[in-house]
């Protein structure tokens, strides 16, 4: 039977977690790191700066990079930055979890995240970058466009990476660490107790 998390040899664990925008990927990430004792690694905080820049391609991957290499005893990453900083997260991951819910449940998860963010009732995604009504809502940068256009273009994409690495679609452990978890949260809720109970066995 396929543990819940595969780690490596040494019994690490570095995972990467994947998905659409309010798929979870920043909470189920900071849940994950806490249970494994390791740090958490958000990529979104990483490329933005204060008002909105952002990062070169180059001093992304350095920054990535660097973090990765300050946890040597393991790191939980969420972010899709592959087209920025190429393959430095998937040549270090043990696991991969795709966190793939329906669009009616990662929208109203977006944009009811983002006016709290509006209202400054929630942390932004990077300090300094702060949301405002006319760029959610009215520009085509808006996260909520973003969530609603990506959905099925990011299911493609991670979709093609199951076919390689998926752990649903072989038995061959040493290649496959992929797993795609969907549905409204019951899935993942059980999926996180796995690993739980896992960690308290050792």
């Amino acid at each position: 039977m396929v543990p819940p998390l595969l780690g490596d040899a040494d019994g690490k664990y570095r995972v990467h977690i994947v998905g659409n925008c309010g798929a979870g990927k920043t909470t189920v990430g900071k849940q994950l790191a806490n249970l494994l004792g390791v740090p958490f690694i958000s990529i979104d905080a990483l490329f933005w700066t204060p008002g909105w820049g952002h990062r070169t391609n180059e001093e992304l991957r350095a920054k990535v990079v660097d973090a990765m290499n300050n946890a040597p005893n393991g790191w939980v990453i969420d972010g899709n930055y592959a087209r920025r900083i190429g393959d430095v997260v998937e040549d270090a991951e043990t696991d991969v979890i795709w966190l793939d819910p329906p669009l009616a449940l990662t929208l109203p998860r977006v944009i009811w995240r983002t006016l709290l963010r509006i209202l400054r009732l929630a942390e932004p995604c990077s300090p300094g970058c702060p949301e405002r009504i006319m760029e959610v809502f009215f520009s085509r940068e808006s996260i909520v466009w973003w969530c609603i256009t990506h959905h099925g273009l990011v299911r493609r994409r991670e979709g093609n990476r199951m076919a390689l690495i998926g752990l649903d679609e072989g038995s061959d452990v040493e290649r496959r660490r992929m797993r795609r978890i969907g549905g409204w949260g019951g899935e993942l809720n059980k999926w996180l107790e796995d690993v739980r109970r896992m960690l308290q066995s050792k």
